[in-house]
């Protein structure tokens, strides 16, 4: 196995610099998401460290050595593409045992390394098989126990679940977290889907514009994100931005008062929607409901806080109307300070 190092990497297409100044550490065995949406970078910074496109700036090290000069073939990596890749005419044993015979190993070698790739994810009854009759879900096993199967130093993937269906992806996902856990190998993952990233990561890199805009686990993504954009990204419903002023270290929503960090005025309250709580007494944050969505866990209530919009978690249990105002409560140390110039997380409440 092996570490990652990618340091300072740039990367432009002419007048367009779709990387700016990107850094990332992934320890040995460590598995990490690189999550955002369409065009933030994501896909480039993998195909970069694959060796299939070339920094304008900075390097990349593997493993303590300094492949960005190197070809994908010599970087030691395997990688799982968005399509299954699987050749048609080809057994799914003759799949799985692809890159050992490019790496002309030996026929004991490739059978016992195609067996055991192929037990790890479950398709061992399946080798003697032809693609056309597998189902998604399996044909897309097949191209892990491939890439795994060359016991490679690192693991790139590229939305290797997004082409199947929602049960299907849910499953898988369990499966992949199991496997790579089992395998150990150090693995870089790219996805738009953060429930993906959440589940499966030890640490995501959250990308926007090119640049990461925060890196943790996916707990503290979650509960302490570093900008607005992450607390709008992150979570479902996303975090509830609300803007506020701050006079004399204090705001005033209602009747609640609550300290604000010092050194800004203008300032924009992060709540999540599952962190508010209906208050039985009438006191709190008034919010006038506008829309209610039975979700069947919950019920997510749409409505506005000081009119602006905000998305709010009910239980499923609670009798709540549109058109009604209730008052809504929120522990202080769960709430996010975001400086409105700036757009980035400020302190904490």
């Amino acid at each position: 196995m092996a570490d990652i190092v990618i340091d300072h990497v740039v990367k432009d297409f002419g007048t367009f610099q779709a990387l700016q100044d990107v850094s990332l550490v992934v320890e040995d065995g460590e598995f990490v998401a690189l999550l955002g949406p369409s065009g933030c970078g994501k896909t480039t910074l993998l195909r970069i460290i694959a060796g299939l496109e070339t920094q304008t700036a900075g390097r990349v090290v593997i493993g303590g050595r300094d492949v960005s000069g190197l070809t994908p073939r010599k970087r030691g990596l395997a990688m799982v593409f968005q399509n299954y890749a699987v050749f048609p005419h080809m057994t799914v044993f003759e799949n799985v045992a692809f890159g050992l015979r490019m790496q002309k190993a030996s026929t004991a070698d490739v059978k016992r390394k195609v067996e055991r790739a192929a037990a790890l994810l479950h398709i061992d009854s399946y080798l003697d098989r032809y693609p056309a009759k597998l189902s998604g879900g399996q044909r897309q096993r097949v191209a892990v126990a491939r890439a795994l199967a060359v016991e490679p130093a690192v693991l790139l993937m590229d939305e290797p679940l997004s082409n199947l269906d929602a049960l299907l992806r849910l499953e898988m996902r369990t499966e992949l977290k199991a496997v790579l856990r089992e395998a150990g190998t150090t693995t870089i993952y790219v996805t738009h889907d953060q429930t993906e990233a959440m589940g499966l990561a030890d640490r995501i890199a959250v990308m926007y514009g090119g640049k990461i805009e925060q890196i943790g686990s996916p707990l503290e993504i979650y509960a302490t994100p570093a900008t607005r954009f992450v607390g709008g990204f992150i979570g479902s419903p996303p975090m509830n931005f609300i803007k506020v002023r701050c006079e004399q270290g204090i705001v005033r929503i209602g009747n609640i008062t609550l300290p604000c960090p010092a050194g800004c005025e203008d300032m924009e309250l992060g709540l999540r929607g599952e962190d508010a709580m209906i208050a039985a007494d009438g006191s709190g944050i008034p919010f006038d409901v506008r829309v209610v969505e039975p979700m069947g866990s919950h019920l997510l209530l749409t409505g506005s806080i000081n009119g602006q919009l905000a998305r709010i978690v009910a239980p499923p249990t609670a009798t709540i109307n549109a058109g009604e105002r209730v008052a809504l409560k929120a522990d202080p140390s769960r709430l996010t300070w975001i400086d409105s110039n700036t757009g980035r997380a400020v302190g904490r409440a």
